[in-house]
C-alpha cells in the first residue's frame, strides 16, 4: 500500500521543573485531512481508489527528494481529456440496455462523485479503421463524381455515432469535438481506393466544401464541431480507410481553399494540421512557415506511434503562439496493465502536458470482446476505454484509468503550473478554474519512492510503488 507521513513538531516548557503547579502538557492539535489522494497500482490491486490516510501540510525536516508546485510559473490551458468516439465505439455502446448505457454515459463524461469527466472527444470525418466498414459522406458508384456534393448526407453516422453525440452533450454540453478524416471520398483521389492514395488537385475546393457541409450539417444535429484536422495521419497510407497528404499539399490546401471557404461560410471551427506521429515536427512546421496558410491554423496534433514526445515543444518553440494537441494513442490487447499504464502516464498525459498540449487523448473509446469492429485491414488489436460484453457488463480497461487520473480532476479551463520533476517522479501539475492545485505523479522506478509535495513553503510526504500512479488534490 502507500504510505502517507505526517511530521507534526510540538513543544512544552514548565517554569524551571520545582514549581508545585507545572503547566500540563497541551492537548495536541486535531490534524485535519488537507490533501486528497487518489491511487491506481500496476497491480491492478488498487485501482483509482481514494485513500484515507491524512495528508497535511507541515515543515518537519526529512531528506526525502521533494516535488515542489508553484503558481508563479503558468503555461497551458487544458481542453480536455477523452478518447475517439470510433463508429465501432458508438455501435457496442449502442447495444446496451438503455438504463446500463445511461449509467455508463454518466461515469464516463457526467461530474458526479463516481464520473471521471472525460471533457475531449475526437470522431472520424466519414469511416476510420474502427468502423466495420469504410464509408466518406459522398460516396458514389465507381466512374461517377459529385462535384456539387448534392449526395452529401451525415446518414451512415446517423444510426450510432449522431444520437450517441447527443446523448452525450445533454450530460455535458460543454464537451469539446474534434472532426479528422481517414480519408476523401474515393472519387476525389488518385487512385480511387478507400486505401492510400492522394487527393486529386482538382478536388481541392470540392473538398474544402466537404468540410464545410459536415460542419454545418453536424451543427444542424445540435453538435458543434471545434476543431477539425485535415487529414488522419497524413503520412500512412496503409490503413483502411487511408489517404497520403505531404506538408506541402496540406498548406496548398489549407491555404488556397480550406481556410477561404471557412472563412467565407463564417465557419470558426480551428483548423488544426499534422495530426501524426512525433518523429516528424518538421511537417508542422512546414505548414505553419507557409506565410498564406499560417494565418488559417490554430496548431499542431500529434500521435506518438514514433518519436520523443518532446516534439511537441519543439513546434510550440517555433511558433510559441499557436497550439499544440495530443489526439491519439492506442493501448493493445497484447499489452500488460502496468507497463501500459506507467507508460502513457509518463508519455501520453504528463508528457503531452508538460509540452505545452492542450489535450491528451487516447484512441477507441469502446470495443467488444473480439476488440472489433474494424474494417478489413483495421486495427484488430485496439483495446478500448471499455469492453462492452453483451448489452450490460462493462469492463474497465487500462486506457480508462490512464485518462481518469487526470480527467476526473482537471476539468477543461485549467492551467498547467509549474512542478518540478525529481529522479523517477514524473509529474505535471494544475490548477483548476475553481483553484485547486493537482498534481498527477508516476512512479517510473523499480522500486518505492518516499517523497515530498512542497507548495507555499510547506509539504506533505507520501509514498508511490514502483509503478503507481498518483493524483494528488489540495
Amino acid at each position: 500500500m502507500a504510505f502517507s507521513f505526517l511530521h507534526i513538531s510540538c513543544s512544552s516548557s514548565n517554569d524551571g521543573g520545582d514549581s508545585p503547579n507545572p503547566t500540563p502538557n497541551p492537548t495536541p492539535p486535531v490534524v485535519k485531512n488537507e490533501v486528497d489522494f487518489w491511487l491506481t497500482k500496476g497491480n491492478q490491486t488498487v485501482l483509482l481508489q481514494k485513500q484515507t490516510g491524512i495528508l497535511a501540510f507541515g515543515n518537519g525536516f526529512n531528506i526525502y527528494p521533494s516535488i515542489e508546485v508553484s503558481e508563479s510559473d503558468t503555461f497551458q490551458t487544458v481542453d480536455g481529456f477523452g478518447f475517439t468516439l470510433t463508429g465501432g465505439s458508438a455501435q457496442v455502446i449502442n447495444k446496451m440496455t438503455a438504463s446500463k448505457k445511461q449509467e455508463l454515459l454518466q461515469e464516463l463524461f457526467g461530474s458526479g462523485a463516481n464520473s471521471i469527466g472525460l471533457s475531449y472527444l475526437r470522431m472520424s470525418i466519414g469511416a476510420s479503421d474502427l468502423n466495420a466498414t469504410p464509408f466518406t459522406y459522398d460516396d458514389m458508384p465507381t466512374g461517377q463524381t459529385d462535384v456539387n456534393l448534392t449526395n452529401f448526407s451525415l446518414a451512415p453516422d446517423m444510426a450510432d455515432v449522431i444520437p450517441l453525440l447527443k446523448e452525450i452533450l445533454a450530460i455535458n454540453p460543454n464537451i469539446k469535438i474534434m472532426g479528422s478524416p481517414w480519408s476523401a471520398p474515393v472519387w476525389m483521389k488518385d487512385n480511387n481506393n478507400f486505401m492510400g492514395g492522394s487527393l486529386q488537385p482538382q478536388y481541392y475546393g470540392v473538398y474544402a466544401q466537404y468540410f464545410v457541409k459536415f460542419i454545418q450539417k453536424m451543427k444542424a444535429e445540435g453538435i458543434v464541431i471545434d476543431a477539425i484536422t485535415p487529414q488522419n495521419e497524413p503520412l500512412h497510407g496503409g490503413n483502411n480507410p487511408s489517404m497520403l497528404m505531404t506538408a506541402l499539399q496540406q498548406a496548398d490546401f489549407i491555404k488556397n481553399n480550406l481556410g477561404p471557404a471557412f472563412r467565407s461560410a463564417n465557419i470558426t471551427t480551428k483548423i488544426i494540421t499534422y495530426d501524426h506521429n512525433c518523429d516528424n515536427p518538421q511537417y508542422p512546421i512546414t505548414v505553419l512557415k507557409d506565410a498564406a496558410a499560417y494565418p488559417f491554423v490554430t496548431g499542431s496534433a500529434f500521435h506518438l506511434y514514433g518519436g520523443d514526445i518532446s516534439a511537441l515543444s519543439t513546434v510550440h518553440n517555433a511558433y510559441p503562439e499557436k497550439d499544440v494537441y495530443f489526439t491519439e494513442q492506442y493501448t493493445s490487447s497484447s499489452g500488460a496493465f502496468d507497463g501500459d499504464l506507467k507508460w502513457q502516464i509518463k508519455n501520453v498525459i504528463i508528457g503531452s502536458m508538460r509540452n505545452w498540449s492542450k489535450t491528451a487523448l487516447q484512441w477507441n473509446l469502446a470495443n467488444d470482446g473480439g476488440f472489433g469492429p474494424h474494417t478489413d485491414g483495421g486495427c484488430t488489436v485496439c483495446k478500448g476505454a471499455v469492453t462492452i460484453n453483451g448489452t450490460e457488463s462493462v469492463t474497465r480497461n487500462v486506457g480508462y484509468y490512464i485518462a481518469a487520473h487526470a480527467s476526473k480532476f482537471v476539468p477543461a479551463g485549467s492551467v498547467r503550473i509549474s512542478s518540478n520533476v525529481s529522479g523517477n517522479l514524473y509529474n505535471v501539475a494544475f490548477k483548476t478554474p475553481e483553484g485547486k492545485k493537482v498534481l498527477l505523479v508516476v512512479n517510473d522506478g523499480n522500486a518505492a519512492e518516499l517523497f515530498n509535495i512542497k507548495y507555499n513553503g510547506k509539504w506533505i510526504t507520501t509514498s508511490l510503488d514502483a509503478g503507481a500512479v498518483g493524483t494528488y488534490v489540495w
